[in-house]
């Protein structure tokens, strides 16, 4: 079964949202693997911090049917897609790597336009997806740049840079 890498990400009630998207990426995969969730600034515009955490799961889902049942749980929790790229987000998950697939194209399963999927991201190069990434799958390897996510880890700019870290309650599970 191929394996999905992804970057998690939120700034609006974002211990609450990524909670909420890490039970159900446990919910529907097997074999799901999350790191710590770490705070760093916000990128591309001026607003408050994110919570941004990576997982990596094992997967039945080709990359289009997995990115479009991403997207449902992003809108299903107030992903809000008409402003601007760079923007206050609930939630955003993204397939960072997909094995060793080099794609771009189409991101959802059906017909006609869609979301645009890229993988490997370009987001690969930012603090906040390649350090929870390098915890959990360090010698996963860029399709491209032909290196481990640990070896650009290290070699980025920010690699000894401290982020704060933040712990998320586990959601109350209530039985009926």
């Amino acid at each position: 079964m191929p394996t999905a890498h992804l970057s998690l990400g939120s700034n609006l009630d974002p211990e609450r949202h990524l909670r909420v998207a890490i039970d159900a990426l446990r919910a529907r995969f097997d074999a799901v693997r999350v790191s710590t969730v770490y705070r760093f600034p916000a990128v591309g515009y001026d607003g408050a911090d994110f919570l941004n955490a990576a997982a990596s799961i094992q997967t039945d889902l080709s990359p289009q049917a997995l990115n479009a049942w991403l997207h449902a749980l992003e809108d299903a929790h107030g992903r809000d897609r008409s402003g601007p790229r760079y923007s206050d987000r609930t939630l955003d998950i993204d397939i960072v790597l997909y094995d060793d697939l080099v794609a771009e194209g189409n991101g959802h399963p059906g017909p006609g336009p869609g979301p645009v999927l890229r993988i490997p991201r370009e987001e690969l190069r930012h603090a906040f997806v390649l350090k929870p990434l390098a915890e959990i799958a360090p010698g996963a390897m860029h399709p491209i740049e032909r290196q481990t996510i640990a070896a650009l880890w290290r070699a980025h700019p920010d690699h000894d840079r401290p982020f704060a870290t933040v712990p998320l309650v586990p959601s109350v599970q209530t039985v009926p």
